[in-house]
């Protein structure tokens, strides 16, 4: 059978999508071409927020009335179970985020309708992946890597606990295998995925740090990123680990949702605003220039205007390189969603456009410092805006466009130099150098 798979959501959610291709495949089931020519269709949803899962769930229900084979995977079945039914009558199969390692043989079956949400399980299918179980060659240059699934922080508004289940670290010597065989297939850059990959520690042992010092020796490899992270992780364990190791990208994801102790508080983040500019100032002691992202959550229930001025001041404070700004929105069975929601959404709505300027605002500043500079970019392919001129990252993560001046500069995967010409407030110009 041809298939194809949409999906909703997270990297994490990319990286269990690229594992089912490479199941079917192995099942001998052929990719389509796309939806219109598959004879079985997969959506792989997320529920992290309201929205995310309404889009999963309303395209899953038009293609129920398409008539082809169409199945349901990932976080919304988790949070749904049975109900998923209910809401998708012609729905022929769904499966947790867990469990779909099951796919080719619940198609191979054909019992349909039939629910997997793995319960307590541990993760089926995450080792598998394309470039690891074909054969031949392929042009991709960058991969998820998943090191874990599942989280134990149980913050107040999240429900991936409850759709992810508790946290299970892959053991170490599969991932470094994994990660060599996608090198040798000419890979050169991974991102190590989970949702708090800082708290990776497998059953032998080993703890992150010590797992990105045995992928710094891998040969072919160039770059190793990872997220996302929390500050209790940002020890001098791991300072030393970026020290020590330059294939770990100068870069870290690190979600701090509230600059406000008390809410923070409330969140059950397990930190305070003092604790986490601490360990922005700890990583930046090392280096002024790893760039520090973040993810911040506006209108949580009881947030004040003096709580978002901490949030604003916070962002500012830590010299954060990017936001990713969310409205709160309650999900079933969280601690916060039995508070009332009482920030408006207008109101939710202001904060969310005040952050995003104060963010272009910050990111010029801080991009500007740059100008002059030479930084190593590793090539991703033409510029969505001006396909007459190439695009990369640097390691920090920032994106640098320039104008190509020959093919050897073209080459997806290579690490040119670039010296910077030009700061904007999302992307850096700049120009080869020898």
């Amino acid at each position: 059978m041809k298939f194809w798979i949409h999906t909703y959501g997270c990297q994490m959610n990319v990286r269990d999508s690229e594992a089912v291709e490479a199941l079917l495949e192995a099942a001998g089931h052929e990719k389509a071409l796309g939806e219109g020519d598959a004879d079985v269709v997969i959506v792989n949803s997320c529920t992290v927020r309201q929205k995310a899962e309404e889009k999963a769930v309303g395209k899953t229900g038009y293609l129920c009335s398409t008539g082809k084979v169409v199945g349901l995977m990932g976080c919304a079945v988790k949070r749904l179970g049975a109900d998923v039914f209910k809401k998708l009558p012609k729905l022929s199969f769904a499966v947790g985020p867990r469990c779909f390692g099951l796919i080719p043989k619940i198609l191979a079956d054909g019992n349909y309708p039939r629910l997997e949400t793995g319960d307590n399980e541990v993760p089926q299918g995450l080792g598998e992946h394309p470039l690891t179980s074909r054969a031949g060659t392929f042009a991709a240059v960058q991969s998820y890597v998943t090191v874990m699934i599942g989280c134990d922080n149980r913050c107040s508004y999240c429900i991936v606990p409850d759709v992810r289940g508790h946290e299970y670290c892959r053991p170490a010597d599969e991932i470094v295998a994994e990660v060599k065989c996608l090198a040798g297939r000419g890979v050169k850059e991974v991102c190590l995925l989970g949702q708090s990959v800082l708290r990776y520690r497998c059953a032998d042992g080993t703890r992150f740090p010590h797992l990105l010092r045995r992928l710094q020796e891998i040969d072919g490899l160039e770059r190793i990123r990872f997220t996302s992270a929390h500050p209790s992780g940002c020890d001098d364990e791991l300072v030393a680990a970026y020290r020590d190791c330059p294939k770990v990208c100068r870069h870290l994801h690190l979600p701090v949702q509230s600059g406000s102790d008390r809410i923070l508080a409330d969140m059950g983040r397990r930190y305070t605003r003092a604790e986490y500019l601490a360990a922005v100032e700890r990583l930046r002691a090392f280096d002024p220039e790893l760039a520090v992202t973040t993810d911040v959550i506006v209108g949580y229930p009881g947030e004040t205007e003096a709580d978002f001025e901490a949030t604003r001041s916070l962002l500012d404070e830590a010299g954060i390189d990017n936001s990713f700004v969310f409205k709160y929105s309650p999900r079933p069975g969280t601690r916060a969603a039995a508070r009332p929601d009482d920030v408006p959404r207008e109101e939710k709505e202001r904060r969310d456009q005040v952050l995003l300027a104060d963010q272009e605002r910050r990111g010029l500043e801080r991009n500007s410092r740059l100008v002059g500079s030479v930084r190593e970019v590793m090539v991703e392919g033409p510029s969505k805006r001006n396909k007459a001129r190439l695009s990369g990252r640097d390691s920090g993560n920032r994106i640098v466009v320039w104008d190509c001046d020959g093919p050897a500069s073209a080459e997806v995967g290579s690490l040119v130099r670039l010296r910077i010409l030009e700061a904007h407030p999302q992307i850096l110009v700049g120009t080869p150098v020898a």
